[in-house]
């Protein structure tokens, strides 16, 4: 595989960062560079590159401006090189709702970080090119949620707070915010149970996220915190740069627990670390769901699931960014249903007796 990989960063110093890290792959090639928005689209003719990495913050025409322009007139998949705060939380979930195939922070830091990051860039570079190649990224750009039932809020009330109802497990990693914005809108406010996600995300993230997700959701989202009680009609995200586990407090209650390290971890929040203390928690008595994200983080714990006689869904090939996750899932022998993502929504309603 011979990748051709195009940068666009107004720091020459950046751009010359990220041409290091990304050609340690020899794979892995930088056919051009450009300094600003307008720059990249009088090169992408001429370079004509697999992948595009793109800064959000330029002059002349920013990243966001650049993002929709490729998108409408020469489609590729796009890496958004992104700043671990807020403002860039904000600008990159923008980002992957126009279309960008995903987002790696900008590199800096000690030696060991760089490492890490590069890596990261590294492979989701690679996992860009293959969809391109299959034909992926064009069929997932084209696909357009169901309209969401017209429904209200789900009313937090406390004096039931013991009362999760049934739990639904979510792992997910890159192509991760975009699938969730379409599948979880479905879920109508008179749900009988509660939604738990681990999400690979940075911690700038993952309140920005659980914000957007809730003004589309008709259930409440929010980003989980220490010691909450799962409610019906709630749906938790893990903060993103620690784990999240569910724990039996006594009776019906369950509580959120946070914590920063768990050894051999290596993505956080750990959709292993969640779901094994959802078959702690609850033994059988969870649905499991496994959508799109590169390696196999949390493919045991469903597969112990299913062997348990839990009900368990994987995301099909053709409808994720990235088959490594649930394609671990299939393999082990682990997914009840292998679905494409706009028909997971309807299965996890009629698992749950909708």
């Amino acid at each position: 595989m011979n990748i051709k990989v195009m940068v666009v960063d107004d720091s020459t110093l950046m751009r010359s960062e990220l041409g290091r890290l990304i050609e340690q792959d020899p794979r892995l090639k930088v056919i051009g560079t450009a300094a600003n928005g307008m720059d990249a689209l009088e090169k992408l003719p001429l370079f004509q590159p697999d992948v595009l990495t793109l800064d959000i913050n330029m002059p002349v025409m920013d990243g966001l401006a650049t993002l929709k322009r490729v998108m409408a007139e020469r489609p590729l998949p796009v890496i958004m090189i992104s700043t671990l705060t807020v403002e860039g939380a904000e600008e990159t979930l923008e980002a992957l709702n126009e279309g960008a195939f995903d987002y790696v922070q900008k590199p800096g830091g000690d030696s060991r970080a760089l490492a890490e990051q590069g890596l990261r860039i590294r492979e989701k570079i690679i996992a860009a090119a293959r969809s391109k190649a299959s034909g992926q990224f064009r069929n997932l750009l084209n696909k357009k949620a169901p309209p969401t039932r017209a429904l209200p809020k789900a009313v937090s009330s406390r004096f039931r707070a013991s009362v999760q109802g049934q739990v639904v497990g979510v792992g997910v990693s890159t192509g991760g915010p975009k699938t969730l914005m379409q599948i979880l809108p479905q879920i109508p406010a008179d749900f009988p149970g509660c939604i738990v996600i681990a999400q690979h995300m940075p911690k700038a993230f993952t309140a920005s996220f659980a914000t957007r997700l809730d003004g589309l959701c008709p259930l409440t989202v929010t980003e989980a915190q220490e010691g909450d009680v799962l409610e019906q009609g709630h749906i938790y995200l893990a903060p993103g740069g620690g784990h999240m586990q569910i724990e039996h407090r006594g009776g019906k209650v369950f509580q959120v627990h946070l914590l920063d390290e768990v050894p051999g971890r290596v993505y956080k929040p750990s959709v292993d670390v969640l779901f094994e203390s959802l078959n702690e928690a609850f033994s059988k008595n969870w649905i499991g769901v496994i959508l799109t994200g590169m390696g196999a983080d949390g493919a045991e714990q469903l597969t112990h699931l299913k062997k348990a006689g839990g009900h368990t869904i994987a995301q099909s090939e053709e409808s994720c960014v990235v088959f490594g996750m649930p394609g671990r899932v299939v393999d082990l022998g682990g997914a009840e249903f292998v679905l494409p993502d706009l028909e997971i929504a309807g299965k996890v309603l009629e698992l749950t007796g909708m």
